[in-house]
């Protein structure tokens, strides 16, 4: 049948950024022994969410606000904003496609770095946009670099995330206040900090929501430990963030998501001891790499990034034998980055199972 779809849907593939650990069980008929390659915080959330969460689960039956008014309250308490200021929507990843579209339409350009996140370039495709891209420099995304790209190309929007996924590395807040003052006119920066509470101290930048080319994403998907919640937020000037309004789903943020929010950010002894958590794990995973002749990178984030040191196909060999031995990880999808498999923080019964599976994958791959 013909459908009268878009021309630009017509031509786009059916796609969906990142393979979900549920679909390779499905397609392989047999559960994950360890799930270390999505990011999640295998931590959870706090025990006041789970107990804020059962308690108003009988009031499921109610839509939630579509003002998202306490969870925009509660944030701005937080991060010493006023709630016109903050935009609350379905995790980082949602807030990415209301962005785009406020701001791209078919030839608009927006420049990243070559590797970055996914699904930013997913949403930018999705409405046409012309996405322009920089190589990382040493594992990192690049300031200069990308503000030269935007400049020259005339971009309306720049993606850099601080710190970075899929490689954990970071900037200091000079640098990164030092790109925010050069963002280009007719440019906005799109500033993703979803990592920002596992990186050290002087990584983010003070929050500044006079300035009309920035808008700053976070989440509640990793150190709060709410992936499956979907909730995130954007902090911005108040005539940016009012903008979202014209084109959000004004019912996307559940009921119980908004008190799972409001829940977490009660409890900031729960988020400190996920972190020092995750900065063990980080180092155990790190050993584990180098006992295996392997150089796992420097991490501001819940996961780390080992290279394999070879190239691409030699690294997917390695995670096709771990995927295959019931190890779920993750790797980038890009040249030099794809040297590297990504492995999440994890249990200790999860970093034993990869211990013990990684040395078989590695002389499986070599072989």
């Amino acid at each position: 049948m013909q459908f009268p779809f878009t021309p630009l849907c017509e031509v786009l593939p059916s796609s969906v950024p990142f393979v979900g650990p549920e679909a390779l069980e499905r397609r392989t008929g047999t559960m994950f022994r360890a799930r270390i390659g999505a990011n999640e915080s295998v931590f959870g959330p706090s025990p006041k969410v789970v107990a804020a969460m059962q308690a108003a689960a009988g009031e499921s039956w109610q839509y939630c606000d579509p003002e998202n008014h306490d969870i925009k309250a509660a944030l701005a308490k937080h991060l010493g904003v006023a709630p016109e200021n903050v935009m609350v929507g379905e995790g980082i990843d949602g807030l990415f496609g209301y962005a785009v579209r406020l701001f791209v339409e078919p030839g608009i350009t927006v420049a990243t770095s070559l590797g970055a996140y996914p699904t930013f370039n997913f949403h930018v495709h999705g409405f046409g946009g012309k996405l322009v891209t920089t190589p990382y420099v040493n594992d990192r995304e690049d300031p200069a670099s990308l503000l030269d790209l935007a400049t020259r190309e005339k971009a309306r929007l720049i993606y850099f995330a601080n710190p970075d996924n899929p490689m954990g590395s970071w900037w200091d807040s000079a640098s990164v206040q030092r790109m925010i003052d050069a963002i280009p006119d007719g440019a906005l920066l799109m500033l993703d900090e979803a990592y920002g509470e596992f990186a050290p101290e002087g990584t983010l930048p003070p929050l500044d929501v006079s300035n009309p080319k920035l808008l700053r994403f976070r989440t509640f998907s990793k150190a709060y430990g709410l992936a499956g919640m979907r909730l995130g937020y954007c902090i911005g000037h108040a005539d940016l963030i009012r903008a979202f309004d014209k084109i959000r789903n004004h019912f996307g943020v559940t009921r119980l998501g908004q008190v799972a929010g409001i829940a977490a950010l009660t409890d900031q002894d729960h988020l400190r001891r996920v972190v020092t958590s995750v900065v063990a794990v980080r180092d155990e995973i790190a050993t584990i790499a180098r006992k295996n002749g392997l150089t796992p990178l420097a991490s501001a984030t819940n996961f780390v990034a080992i290279d394999c040191g070879h190239d691409g196909a030699f690294a997917k060999r390695v995670l096709d034998g771990l995927v295959a031995a019931g190890v779920f990880v993750r790797m980038p999808g890009v040249a030099p980055l794809n040297r590297c498999i990504r492995v999440t923080a994890g249990t200790a019964e999860d970093l034993g199972i990869f211990a013990e599976e990684l040395p078989k994958a590695l002389k499986a791959a070599l072989a």
